[in-house]
């Protein structure tokens, strides 16, 4: 702890001066953040480091292996987060971001190591969909490391289909009001894959190209002869949740 205290202590009497204006601001105006990022909770992946984004420009949600239970499975904290990032804040982005050597995916081939841990045993059901398509789709003699990495991949796939399953994304999805965002970090390069829904696999992130995207925006419906005027309001966060969000 005395790291931890010594960098509050840094933080009070150092960092916050400068920048309590900015922080002065966020109170005063409320967040508005310009995404959700669901990351792993592993300690080596901040999401706010690698954006190196500021106080108020991400809504993060962080769990063992960057899971999103499908929505008529759990209600808890993950859901709870997704539903206030889009009807709340009104998030136009959310990202999965998955990473090399986790620790959620090694516990995932490896169930005997969960024993002891009954709850993140649990927890990783989740994502059992990706350890049954890198067992079925995948070679049998890839090397331990590699099947590893192929697993987290298909996780981070796994994980956006699931979070397509709750209702204020995919309504948001079908007035083309959210875009869905897979991406893969490696830890030891610093590199990072982003998901291309088109091509159906993970790209490198070039700058100069373009994010690729899992799901970009593209209104539909699948009555388009009944389809008019959407209700007032419709996909738009309600005066209760403007209000929250600015509190």
């Amino acid at each position: 702890m005395d790291s931890i205290i010594q960098g509050i202590s840094t933080f009070r009497d150092t960092v916050f001066p400068g920048q309590r204006r900015m922080y002065e601001r966020l109170v005063r105006d409320g967040q508005h953040p310009k995404a959700l990022i669901i990351a792993c909770a592993d300690s080596r992946v901040a999401p706010e480091h690698i954006t190196q984004a500021g106080p108020g420009e991400l809504f993060v949600c962080r769990n063992a292996g960057n899971i999103v239970p499908p929505s008529s499975q759990v209600t808890g904290g993950v859901s709870s987060a997704i539903e206030y990032a889009v009807m709340a804040l009104g998030v136009r982005d959310i990202v999965v971001c998955g990473h090399s050597d986790c620790g959620a995916m090694k516990g995932l081939t490896n169930p005997e190591a969960l024993e002891a841990m009954p709850n993140v045993a649990a927890w990783l059901r989740h994502s059992h969909a990706a350890d049954r398509i890198v067992h079925e789709a995948y070679p049998h003699d890839i090397d331990p490391a590699s099947r590893l990495r192929a697993l987290a991949l298909e996780n981070v796939v796994v994980q956006l289909a699931n979070l397509r399953t709750h209702p204020s994304v995919a309504a948001g999805l079908a007035r083309g009001r959210l875009r869905l965002h897979g991406w893969f970090f490696e830890i030891g390069t610093g590199d990072l894959l982003a998901y291309d829904g088109d091509q159906r696999r993970f790209a490198p992130f070039a700058e100069e190209g373009g994010m690729p995207v899992a799901e970009a925006p593209a209104p539909r419906v699948a009555a388009p002869d009944l389809a008019g005027t959407p209700p007032r309001g419709a996909g738009a966060a309600s005066e209760g949740a403007r209000a929250l969000a600015a509190e």
